[in-house]
């Protein structure tokens, strides 16, 4: 089947998190006459939500943005995952509180997606069927590649990005990477990896508490290249084609950058060189847990899978032989949000 050709969009979008308890930020958007759509992303890290609609325009705005750190993925890295009982609780809390966020905006549609924790515990049907049994909607697992596919479709909405014709696109998460490459705005490759950064954590980290080592960079390195070796993800794009990184890790990067030069996320510069993803790992991986969570722009609920994280870009820089990433915050739930509104009358 040809790849489809995505189309290019205009938005808007404000990114907000809550770690478990802690609101890192939050924007809301006036309502106007045109309908909307609400996409919650239940991640293995985190529990997202989406409120978006057409403008009259035709391009795609946010009304509402909202993170929740509720890792339901712990266990992810074992033989046989499973979600955890307190992790399912969570998770189901999170959602909840997201959908009463989202219907002061009365959505025509409400969309729950599952993905890689979800789609790989044992025990993911059994919690597809407690979040209908909690809220009434039920989740649609994506596959990896159906993943992959919709993060590259919201990236498309970013209108820092419309610019770009041939580029490479990584998505990192807490149970997968999802990598894209994309030659005139068309999906030429994608694939879902699991290199999450809580898997890799549990995997190669032998006490996330404790400082992140020389052998734990290693693993994660050795690792990185044995399952891009694998999957058969070619670097074959024009010399010096943008590499756009999206996810928690690099928003995470691009904050402590700003919060460095006493500036906000949104006025931060967008493109995170290497260079500095290795002086983040050095500031960030040479001191422990505790002391890592008081650094400024670090969230505390991703303070422990930070240093596994960064050594992942770090050593997906040197596969692609990439100098920078410029990061974007248009992803899944932007794929999402579009094509539900591309569907509504």
């Amino acid at each position: 089947m040809p790849a489809p050709v995505l189309p290019r969009r205009l938005s808007v979008l404000r990114k907000s998190a809550r770690s478990y308890t802690a609101i890192i930020s939050r924007r809301t958007y006036a309502v106007n006459a045109f309908p909307s759509v609400a996409v919650i992303d239940i991640g293995s890290n985190s529990i997202k939500i989406l409120v978006a609609q057409r403008t009259s325009e035709g391009a795609l705005t946010a009304q509402l943005a909202k993170t929740l750190d509720a890792r339901i993925s712990a266990g992810i890295s074992q033989v046989t995952p499973r979600l955890s009982d307190d992790g399912i609780a969570r998770g189901l809390a999170a959602i909840q509180e997201l959908l009463r966020d989202a219907a002061a905006y009365t959505p025509v549609k409400t969309i729950l997606v599952g993905t890689s924790a979800v789609r790989d515990a044992a025990n993911g049907a059994e919690f597809r069927q407690r979040v209908f049994t909690a809220t009434g909607y039920g989740v649609r697992l994506l596959s990896g590649d159906e993943e992959a596919n919709l993060i590259g479709r919201g990236l498309t909405c970013d209108p820092a990005l419309t610019g770009l014709s041939d580029f490479y696109l990584f998505d990192l998460g807490g149970g997968s990477l999802e990598c894209l490459a994309f030659r005139d705005r068309t999906i030429s490759q994608a694939l879902s990896l699991q290199l999450g950064c809580v898997r890799l954590t549990e995997h190669c980290v032998p006490d996330p508490k404790m400082t992140f080592t020389a052998e734990a960079r290693l693993r994660v390195r050795e690792l990185t290249r044995e399952l891009f070796a694998k999957s058969g993800f070619a670097f074959d794009l024009p010399a010096n084609s943008v590499a756009v990184g999206t996810g928690g890790t690099l928003t995470t990067a691009r904050a402590i950058l700003a919060a460095r030069d006493g500036k906000t996320l949104e006025t931060a510069a967008p493109t995170v060189s290497v260079s500095q993803l290795r002086d983040l790992l050095d500031l960030v991986g040479s001191v422990d847990l505790e002391t890592r969570r008081r650094i400024p722009g670090v969230p505390a609920g991703r303070a422990d899978v930070m240093p596994a994280a960064l050594a992942t870009f770090l050593a997906l820089a040197e596969l692609g032989n990439i100098s920078a990433f410029t990061h974007s915050l248009y992803n899944l739930r932007w794929g999402v949000a579009d094509e539900a509104l591309c569907l509504t009358p």
